[in-house]
């Protein structure tokens, strides 16, 4: 989830995933509405299928503990990444090449259309608003080119290839 850099220390490995601050704003305001909405919702399930009577063979009470469980994890899985989460300091990105957080205008060298396309997260990507992951194959292959560069993207079909037309941030 988001824009991963390891860091391998004494065996352990931390992942440090990046964010905007809109993008993090998402992940706090998932991780409040699990915590203080949906995990007294499955507590509340579980008290009222364990009032059913006898558990050993209470199939509702068996699906809330479990749906219990699956919350739980997701909350404990987006903690771990609250926690190693870091803000993107937009003002010191370098806009010479394609970064996370880059606009950059592309063309396809095979039939001359043009795209535009903004790098994020992976947690915050979305085509529909032009918003492609650093780790999508076509992020990765453009991260670090310049204007005038051309990069070559390995797609299941071939290969693609984008000249950089230009690179922001807006």
């Amino acid at each position: 989830m988001g824009f991963f850099v390891f860091y391998i220390n004494d065996e352990v490995m931390t992942k440090v995933s990046y964010y905007t601050a809109e993008g993090l704003k998402k992940l706090r305001d998932e991780l409040d509405q699990l915590k203080s909405i949906e995990r007294p919702k499955a507590s509340q399930a579980i008290a009222e299928a364990r009032d059913k009577g006898d558990l050993s063979e209470n199939a509702e009470y068996d699906a809330a503990k479990e749906a219990q469980g699956m919350l739980e994890m997701r909350i404990a899985k987006l903690e771990e990444v609250h926690s190693n989460a870091r803000l993107i300091d937009e003002t010191h990105l370098d806009v010479s090449k394609v970064l996370v957080l880059s606009n950059v205008k592309i063309k396809n060298q095979a039939n001359g259309m043009e795209m535009k396309y903004t790098l994020v997260a992976e947690s915050e990507a979305d085509l529909k608003t032009g918003k492609i992951s650093v780790t999508s194959p076509i992020g990765k292959g453009l991260l670090g080119k310049s204007v005038g560069e051309v990069a070559e993207i390995i797609v299941p079909n071939g290969v693609l290839k984008f000249e950089i037309l230009e690179v922001s941030r807006d």
